[in-house]
This record gives structure tokens, C-alpha cells and sequence, in this order.
């Protein structure tokens, strides 16, 4: 591990109140335990151009409609 990283990791964790150092302490358990899933990218390739034209334009259409929109009562 990167001592420098975990020096001034140490060094936040100290000027945190408690609650948040749990917070940070549970955090890092997470990660511990998740797994990278996926697959690299160049495994993907393949599936360039598979989409067609048509339904390139229908979903651009859609994500212009519906997602370039903000609803401030949403939340």
C-alpha cells in the first residue's frame, strides 16, 4: 500500500468527528469486499456498429426528451 496515501488518510480521520470516522471505517470495509465486474473494454469492440443508424436516432431522440430535463420538484 502507498504509505503517503495512508498517512494522510490517518491524518483526515483524525480531525473527523467520530461519527463520520465510523462512516469512513464502514466505507472501507465495503470496498474491501466488492469485486471489479465487468469486462475490459476491448472485449466490447465487438459490438461496435451492431446498433443500427435508425435506433441510434430513436434513442438520442428519447435521451433529448426525456433527460435533458430537470424537474426542481422531483425531488
Amino acid at each position: 500500500m502507498d504509505t503517503p496515501i495512508l498517512d494522510r488518510l490517518i491524518e483526515e480521520l483524525k480531525v473527523m468527528p467520530e461519527d463520520l470516522q465510523y462512516r469512513v471505517l464502514e466505507f472501507a470495509r465495503t470496498l474491501v469486499g466488492s469485486q471489479i465486474h465487468g469486462v475490459p473494454g476491448r472485449q466490447l469492440l465487438n459490438f461496435a456498429g451492431t446498433i443500427s443508424p435508425n435506433d441510434i436516432q430513436l434513442m438520442r431522440e428519447a435521451i433529448e426528451q426525456d433527460c435533458e430535463q430537470v424537474d426542481i420538484d422531483e425531488w
